[in-house]
């Protein structure tokens, strides 16, 4: 049988589980639909997706560095604050060499597609070239904003970077007449006329597109592309782990990832989130007689991420002898630990998806369409709350009735997610099938 050989670009840091989830999901059913394949992977976080273990024949950089990764990277080695001046002058020098980068790739565009050897990013260009079908990885590639977030002047700078990378990339892909597929991906909202044309020069040079829940549908509807649409639910959904472990948790135990985007929220906001959780999950312990797990899904080394999330609620709880943080370095121990727990409460999506996909109730501290859509894809709308609601008695008054209710809720998802993992499937063996005879 010929090897069909596919690119993926669009991958992320592999310090988040749910990035990781997405990828070895995408890769898992590519392989499963198509059997011979050749994997080539594009990422910003090539150690990392070496690291985890990703099945692909080769990792490479991206096409083009996108400046807020350059300012972070640089920011680790040096060790300076993200808050800092020195980091916003980091990431201006990030954007310098974005346009650098442009013109070199332009260049070595050319290059490769009339066979000279390119001066840039040389194996990269020559892997698209030379592969059958080129996919857009499964995530949030397509937005300049979180919905139920404030837009920053800084936020809105990295999405248009981030939206002008990805125009580019798929537009290198279309120049050498391969085939592109955007798998499960929320996209949208666009805040701004920049953002709304970026978005739709993008998806317009796609084949299909795949979307992950009907506000990002409706969105995609909006602009007006010319692509075929399929609305699906989000690829993590298929992650199986391939290794089980013998975990020591608690009997009744709640999950608790929480989590923050980066420079969204005033500090003021930030202390109330952490604040609140801290109460509630206080009257949890003593009310409904659990003990609190905190199982960080995003460790990325600054201030106020997971890791240190958890650590300033727990921080502020009276009942600290009944919770604990544990940090797992494992995809396969996290889902574990999830669906372990008799009930989570997620500020991440990822962390929802896995768990649901376990069947274990779950409630979700909102920051993004991509969160209100899955719930409401479970027909759960009601274990959402908006980060920007947060109160501690509301957060309890939901914990309490999701476990009051949670045999209910496990009997529901065993119902729905297996209809959710079969739609994913039929929706990428469609945009499969339909692509890759396009050649």
């Amino acid at each position: 049988m010929e090897t069909t050989k596919i690119h993926i670009f669009h991958v992320g840091d592999m310090n988040n589980k749910g990035t990781e989830a997405l990828i070895k999901s995408d890769v898992q059913i590519i392989e499963e639909l198509l059997g011979n394949v050749s994997i080539s992977v594009s990422t910003t976080d090539v150690e990392g997706v070496k690291r985890v273990g990703v099945r692909s024949d080769i990792v490479l950089p991206l096409l083009l560095s996108i400046p807020y990764s350059f300012a972070d990277n640089m920011t680790k080695r040096f060790r300076i604050s993200r808050y800092s001046i020195k980091y916003k002058i980091l990431a201006f020098m990030g954007v310098l060499n974005l346009f650098v980068g442009i013109v070199l790739l332009i260049f070595s565009t050319l290059l490769t597609r009339i066979g000279l050897r390119p001066l840039f990013r040389s194996t990269a260009l020559k892997r698209i070239k030379d592969c059958d079908l080129v996919v857009s990885c499964s995530d949030e590639n397509f937005k300049e904003a979180a919905s139920l977030l404030p837009t920053t002047f800084y936020w809105l700078l990295n999405w248009w970077s981030i939206l002008f990378v990805r125009t580019i990339d798929i537009t290198i892909a279309k120049f050498f007449r391969k085939p592109v597929i955007i798998f499960p991906n929320s996209i949208g909202p666009f805040k701004t006329g920049v953002g709304r044309f970026l978005g739709r020069l993008a998806l317009n040079n796609a084949n299909i597109v795949l979307i992950r829940e009907k506000i990002s549908f409706k969105i995609v509807e909006d602009l007006n592309i010319s692509p075929p649409r399929i609305l699906t639910s989000d690829s993590a959904l298929l992650f199986k782990t391939s290794k089980r472990f013998e975990l020591n948790a608690p009997k009744n135990a709640i999950g608790v990832c929480p989590g923050v985007y980066a420079q969204t929220l005033s500090m003021e906001k930030v202390q109330n989130y952490i604040v609140e959780h801290a109460h509630a999950l206080d009257m949890a312990i003593e009310k409904l007689q659990c003990e609190i797990i905190f199982l960080p899904h995003f460790i990325s080394g600054f201030e106020n991420d997971d890791l240190d999330i958890s650590r300033q609620i727990m921080s502020k709880m009276r009942n600290k002898t009944k919770a604990k943080i544990v940090r797992v370095e494992s995809l396969d121990e996290f889902k574990s630990y999830l669906e372990s727990m008799s009930m989570i409460i997620s500020s991440k999506l990822h962390p929802a998806i896995l768990g649901s996909s376990g069947f274990v109730p779950t409630l979700c501290i909102a920051y993004d369409q991509k969160q209100v859509g899955f719930f409401d894809t479970l027909m759960m709308p009601e274990n959402v709350v908006a980060i920007n609601d947060i109160t501690s008695e509301l957060l309890f008054s939901k914990i309490s009735q999701i476990w009051m209710d949670k045999d209910n809720i496990r009997k529901n998802l065993e119902i729905i997610i297996p209809q959710l993992q079969k739609n994913i499937k039929e929706a990428i063996r469609i945009a499969l099938s339909q692509s890759i005879n396009r050649k």
